[in-house]
Order: C-alpha cells, then sequence, then structure tokens
C-alpha cells in the first residue's frame, strides 16, 4: 500500500488500513465544512458585493462625468474636473470644516461620558443595574426620531425653563442661532451615542482582574493613580473600538442631523453627508456628487485607520 503523503510503501495490515480509514474520515470532514462554510459564506458575499461593492465602484465611475443622474441625458466626461472642483467649492469646504469640528467634539464628549457611566454603574450603587439601562435606552431611538424630540426640547422645553429661571442666556432655542446649533447636534448625539460606548468601556473593566487593583491600592495608589496607571492602559482595546465606532458615526451622521437642524440655519449644520446628498439630489450635479462621495470615503478611511493604527499600538497584554 502507498501512503502519498510520505510516498513511501506500507504493508496491508490492520494498523494501516485503520490510518488510511482515519486520513479519509479527515478528508471527507475537512471537504463537509468547506460546502458548509461556502454555503453560509458564499450567499453574504453576493449580497455585500451587490449592495457596497459594485455599486461603490459605479460611483467612482460616475465621478469622471458631469451628469445631472437622469438615464435618458448625457454623460460628458470630464476626468478629475469634478475633484478638481472641490477645492474651489467654499459650501464643501466649510460642510467639511464643521464636519471636523463636530467629530472633536463629539469623539471627547462621547468618551468622557461614556468612560464615566461605566465606572459610576460599576462602583457598588444599588442602582446600578437600573441606571447602565437608563444610559443605555438613547442608542435603542432611531436617530430621525431622536432629532425630532430633541427638536421639542431646544423649541419648548428650553424656552419655558429660560423663562421660569431667568436663564434666557443658557435656555433658548439653540437651534434658532447659528453659533449654537451645531453644539445642540454634538448633545444629541452624544446624548446617543453615550450609552453605547458605556457598554464597551463596562465590559472592558469587567475584564481587569481584580487583583490588579486590589494591588495597586495595596500600594498606595490613590484612585486617580489607578485610573490612570492600572485602569486605562488595560482599556486600550475598548478604546480602540469606541474611538472607532464615534470617528466613523460622527462622521457619517446624517439622520440626526436631516430631522434636527436640516442644516439649517443658514447651513451652519450642514456636515459632510448632508452635503453630498444635497448636491446628488437637491442640485442634480450627480457626477460631482459621486466626486464628493469618493474624497469623504477616503477621508473617513484614513482617519480611521490611523486611528485604529495609534490605538492598537498602546494596548496591554495582560
Amino acid at each position: 500500500m502507498y501512503d502519498i503523503a510520505s510516498k513511501n510503501t506500507l504493508g496491508d495490515g490492520p494498523f494501516t488500513l485503520l490510518i488510511m480509514r482515519k486520513e479519509g474520515f479527515d478528508l471527507n470532514k475537512k471537504r463537509m465544512d468547506g460546502v458548509w462554510f461556502a454555503l453560509f459564506t458564499v450567499p453574504l458575499l453576493l449580497i455585500f458585493a451587490t449592495v457596497v461593492i459594485i455599486p461603490f465602484l459605479i460611483g467612482i465611475y460616475y465621478s469622471f462625468f458631469d451628469w445631472d443622474g437622469i438615464p435618458s441625458n448625457p454623460k460628458t466626461f470630464v476626468g478629475f474636473g469634478n475633484f478638481v472642483q472641490l477645492f474651489d467649492d467654499p459650501r464643501f469646504l466649510s460642510s467639511a470644516w464643521k464636519t471636523i469640528k463636530f467629530t472633536i467634539l463629539a469623539l471627547i464628549s462621547v468618551n468622557v461620558l461614556g468612560i464615566t457611566f461605566a465606572l459610576l454603574v460599576t462602583s457598588k450603587l444599588r442602582t446600578s443595574k437600573a441606571a447602565r439601562t437608563m444610559m443605555f435606552m438613547p442608542n435603542l431611538i432611531g436617530g430621525l426620531i431622536l432629532g425630532y424630540i430633541w427638536q421639542f426640547i431646544f423649541t419648548d422645553v428650553f424656552r419655558t425653563m429660560g423663562e421660569s429661571t431667568g436663564m434666557t442666556g443658557v435656555f433658548f432655542n439653540w437651534l434658532l442661532d447659528s453659533n449654537y446649533a451645531l453644539y445642540a447636534l454634538v448633545a444629541v448625539f452624544t446624548w446617543q451615542m453615550a450609552g453605547y460606548t458605556m457598554i464597551i468601556y463596562l465590559a472592558g473593566i469587567q475584564g481587569i482582574p481584580n487583583e490588579l487593583i486590589e494591588a495597586a491600592r495595596v500600594d498606595g495608589a490613590n484612585f486617580w493613580q489607578r485610573l490612570t496607571k492600572v485602569i486605562f492602559p488595560l482599556l486600550m482595546p475598548s478604546f480602540t473600538i469606541s474611538l472607532f465606532l464615534t470617528l466613523a458615526n460622527a462622521f457619517k451622521i446624517y439622520d440626526v442631523n436631516l430631522s434636527l437642524t436640516n442644516g439649517g440655519p443658514v447651513n451652519s449644520t450642514e456636515l459632510f453627508a448632508m452635503n453630498i446628498f444635497n448636491e446628488i439630489f437637491g442640485y442634480s450635479h450627480y457626477g460631482y456628487g459621486q466626486a464628493k462621495a469618493i474624497v469623504f470615503f477616503v477621508v473617513v478611511a484614513a482617519i480611521t485607520l490611523t486611528q485604529v493604527y495609534m490605538t492598537k499600538k498602546r494596548e496591554v497584554q495582560m
């Protein structure tokens, strides 16, 4: 009998037959595993390609044309003209700056509140479970509904509170003031996302061995020292995930932007995604809007990948 793996001749005894049967069984098992893997993976890959990859490639193609999006109308090839035009578009540059400002403010507020909530609910509070539920609930509300809820709060509740307390410099309709409308958007986004990041930080804190924290406490480390020297370094995987999600969602925000301010007042809150949508469907500049979308994708991908790379380098292995 011939052994394929070692290319040696084997005997025909019971031991050899047993080995051959086992090898045949392993081959059949691997083959069946491959069939099941393909059965569950291929449909998902087809859906992903149909919904994401193919439209993305088509969008790249259209970005080189001047076209209004109507199939019967001709497309004029302009090459990189649409991309060059971006740098002379004051509305797009203003939208880019507002998006960057919004993302930085949201990144800080969401993660500071998220980790604060996580530390709070892991403390010895009797209401910690109820607090977790209450803090996470805003994330369950859809963005459009959330925007309309906070539109009512800023319009009616803030006005009533200002009249009742006399603090009209704080409690007024932020949505009508171009200097405060963006901060209102940050506040609503933070209220929605902080509970979600809290869950991520909470899982990271619960994964830290109590022995490490107790050892630091025995060595005389105060709360701030334990937080910065023990807890934060071991929370870097949670920071990686939370910062990535916050960055991506802040850059891509559209639903809350639409229902809360609709880009107003006077385009003071028209962020990246809304600017692209308005360019394509509002002004019928399909090719130019696709060029904006491609640039938007490259910027978001570059920033988020850089963030992941930098935070992954700082992760500590226990």
